[in-house]
Formats: C-alpha cells, sequence, structure tokens
C-alpha cells in the first residue's frame, strides 16, 4: 500500500503547516493577539485572503499553492487545474496569486506531460516557497545598499516577513540594513483604511528591535519638507512592463510628495510580481473592497451608516515618479526599464 503524500511541517511568522494541516495566523488581530487560522478546505483560505487574515502579495500566491496542495493530498489532484482556477478569484490586483496558481496548474507545460499526483504539487507548492525566500533575501541585499548610514527610511503598509517568505521585500530591505549595522530609523505611514503600518510593520519592527515611528498617512510631506526622510521604499502587487506598479492605497500620493522633495523612491518586490502581459498601469486591475471599512474600523463606526463610500484597496503609482525598482534581479533604474529591462527578466 503506497504511502499517504502529506504537506511537510514547517512555521513562517504568518503561516505554518501542522500535521500536513495548513494554518494561517490572523493579521486582523495583530499586534496584541497571535490567533491561528485552520485553513481546512481551498474556500476558507479564499475567505482568509477576502478578509485579510492572510495579506500581502508573495504571501497569498504561497498560501494559494499550499492549500492547493493540501486538497491533492486530501483528495487527490484530478481537479486541480480548476481549483486553481477558482483560488484566482480571491482578489483580482495581486499578479503573485496567478503566478502561483498557475505553477501548481501546471500551465506552461505540455498537457501530456502534466502530473497531477499529490507529491508533485506537494513539490511545486515547496519549490514555490523556496523561490519566494531566495528572492527575498536577494532584494534585501539589493535595497540594502541604497542605504546609508542615519538614513531615516519611510515606508508604507506591511511588506515584511508576515507578507513573505523569508525577510519581505521594502521592509526585508530596511532588515538587511539594520543587520548590516547602519544605524537607521524608520517612519512607519499608519495606512488606511486598515492601518497595516501602524499595527503589523511596527509589530515586526518591535520584534527586530529597529527603531521607528509611526505616523499618519498625511504627515509624510511635512516630514519630507523638513528633510526628515532621506528614502521611501514600498511594495508592490502588480508590476506593469513600463514600470508602473499597484499597491496599498496611498503609495500614488506618497510617490509625488517624494519626487516634490526629491526624496528618492522605490518599489521592492520580486520578479513574480512583474506582470508580463501587463503593458502599462492603466491595465492593471484595481479591487474595491466594503464601504464599512471606510465608515469605520475593527467594529467602530464613525461615519454617517448612509455615507457614500470609494475604497480602492490599491492605486497606481507611474514609473516616472520613481527611482529605481529593486527586484531580486537587481535595480532597475527608470532608464533601464524605459530600455525594457523588465520585458527581459521573462
Amino acid at each position: 500500500m503506497a504511502q499517504k503524500v502529506t504537506l511537510p511541517d514547517f512555521e513562517e511568522m504568518s503561516i505554518r503547516v501542522r500535521g500536513g494541516k495548513v494554518e494561517v495566523l490572523d493579521q486582523r488581530e495583530l499586534p496584541y493577539k497571535e490567533i491561528w487560522l485552520p485553513a481546512e478546505t481551498i474556500d476558507a483560505m479564499i475567505g482568509h485572503i477576502k478578509t485579510l487574515a492572510v495579506r500581502g502579495a508573495p504571501m497569498i500566491g504561497c498560501a494559494a499553492a499550499l492549500v492547493l496542495a493540501q486538497h491533492a493530498c486530501e483528495h487527490g489532484g484530478s481537479d486541480i487545474a480548476r481549483l486553481a482556477e477558482h483560488m484566482k478569484e480571491a482578489r483580482p490586483t495581486a499578479v503573485n496569486l496567478m503566478f502561483c496558481c498557475d505553477a501548481i496548474a501546471q500551465v506552461q507545460t505540455p498537457s501530456e506531460q502534466r502530473d497531477f499526483s499529490p507529491a508533485h504539487i506537494v513539490r511545486i507548492a515547496i519549490a514555490l516557497m523556496k523561490r519566494e525566500e531566495e528572492m527575498c533575501a536577494k532584494m534585501a541585499r539589493f535595497g540594502a545598499s541604497l542605504v546609508k548610514d542615519g538614513d531615516n527610511i519611510l515606508t508604507h503598509c506591511n511588506t515584511g516577513s508576515l507578507a513573505t517568505f523569508g525577510v519581505g521585500t521594502a521592509l526585508g530591505v530596511i532588515r538587511e540594513a539594520h543587520r548590516a549595522g547602519k544605524k537607521i530609523h524608520v517612519y512607519v505611514d499608519e495606512t488606511r483604511p486598515l492601518l497595516q503600518g501602524g499595527r503589523l510593520t511596527a509589530y515586526e519592527l518591535s520584534k527586530e528591535g529597529i527603531p521607528y515611528t509611526i505616523i499618519c498617512d498625511n504627515m509624510a510631506a511635512s516630514l519630507m519638507r523638513e528633510g526628515k526622510v532621506q528614502r521611501v521604499f514600498v511594495g508592490a502587487d502588480r508590476i506593469a512592463m513600463n514600470g508602473d506598479f499597484a499597491n496599498k492605497i496611498g503609495t500614488y500620493p506618497l510617490a509625488i510628495a517624494a519626487k516634490y522633495h526629491n526624496v528618492p523612491f522605490h518599489p521592492v518586490a520580486p520578479v513574480s510580481t512583474v506582470d508580463f502581459k501587463c503593458e502599462t498601469g492603466r491595465d492593471i486591475p484595481i479591487e474595491e473592497r466594503k464601504p464599512e471599512e471606510v465608515l469605520g474600523a475593527f467594529g467602530i463606526t464613525w461615519a454617517p451608516l448612509d455615507a457614500k463610500t470609494f475604497n480602492p484597496a490599491f492605486d497606481v503609482t507611474p514609473m516616472d515618479l520613481v527611482e529605481s525598482i529593486v527586484l531580486d534581479s537587481g535595480i532597475h533604474t527608470k532608464e533601464m526599464v524605459a530600455a525594457g529591462s523588465l520585458r527581459k527578466l521573462q
């Protein structure tokens, strides 16, 4: 009798496998409560992603791959391709989700060579996690080379180990600079409407012992005017061929402020965030979320219940506001991107 295949046990900051079962850290409860949620089915993981219990483009992609592998171990892989398409519906903007689902579905493999055995699907999922971890380490090193001793760095949303495998994207750069002995200070945008910066980035910086100050999103320009910000690092959820990129809402006005005040601005992301089918930022679909997130937060409502809201989860920053894009393949200046450097990564 063949031995049953299961996912190997492991634990990252925001996702783990125990006894072959996937669990996710409920990021909605941080920083005061650390609650692990089971992801027993694909629909359960979709629910966790939609409600932001699981978040961060690289983490969303890997979480999807893991729950698809878990399903294959428990039910076989005959319907994995269909379920991977279903999984893509969880969030439309983060291209990493599409990349990982396509990898599990083996869409680049000729149909007669596709292997949907549980063992092979588990191998793909584990390889995707290792790939993300290695890419984070490379991004961190490239980005940290831009940081000078004494820099004040501003960041937006959460781009660390909660959002990725490994050290993170933009926050990984900050970690690497700190570990290299550079004396840095981080200004953390609280990141409305769900405060991922104030809750999650502050949580990670506290654990790491990196000095930081939380600010409201609308305070960043004042800091720049006073010369208190030397560089901005942010994440990215989808990067177009011309360098335009989607990231957490509030990134675009931050880039405008940085450009006006001559503060270098850098998105940091793995190559899996580059969408080779997307020519410009205008082609990036933007998810709009529930009005309740703007009318209040965390069970408290402060606005009239009949108020109209506008609540896009992401905005698009054009490449002409960017100093360079930090990828695991290296630092891509705007001149390099204009010459087609991103397309060459395909």
